[in-house]
């Protein structure tokens, strides 16, 4: 089975980093209903942690992120890819930019079980029409 590369939006906050804080916002967005097709959560300056959310509903998310008393980003783009777990499943996304001069910014893949993987990945702004094609994204 060919893997699927879809293009996805995403917001962030920061928050202090604390225990607690992640899971107090993702257990609201699971009351709220929120799918997310991914999740991500890092420590960033000043004793903050940036959460990144990839999810149909944004709206949800600020909804969720105001009741917190938190600022979201501006809505971001990225890619979401899953397919077969294979030797190699990541390295012929990276290929494919490589090929068409596309940096990618950041990326995160893991195994999903059942032979299957997903992976987030970030090119720079500019460079995300291109990336799309070079990826075949829809």
């Amino acid at each position: 089975m060919a893997d699927q590369v879809r293009k996805a939006s995403y917001c962030y906050v920061k928050v202090a980093n604390r225990p607690g804080r992640g899971a107090a916002i993702l257990g609201d967005l699971a009351n709220a209903g929120v799918n997310l097709f991914a999740y991500t959560g890092f420590p960033s300056r000043g004793g903050e942690a940036q959460l990144d959310f990839v999810t149909d509903n944004l709206a949800a998310v600020r909804r969720v992120a105001k009741r917190h008393g938190l600022r979201t980003s501006a809505t971001k783009r990225c890619f979401l890819i899953q397919g077969d777990d294979r030797v190699g499943a990541a390295h012929r996304h990276f290929a494919k930019l490589a090929k068409a001069g596309i940096n990618v910014t950041a990326a995160d893949a893991v195994t999903a079980g059942k032979k299957r993987f997903g992976m987030i990945l970030w090119v720079k702004p500019k460079d995300y029409a291109r990336a799309a094609k070079a990826l075949g994204a829809r």
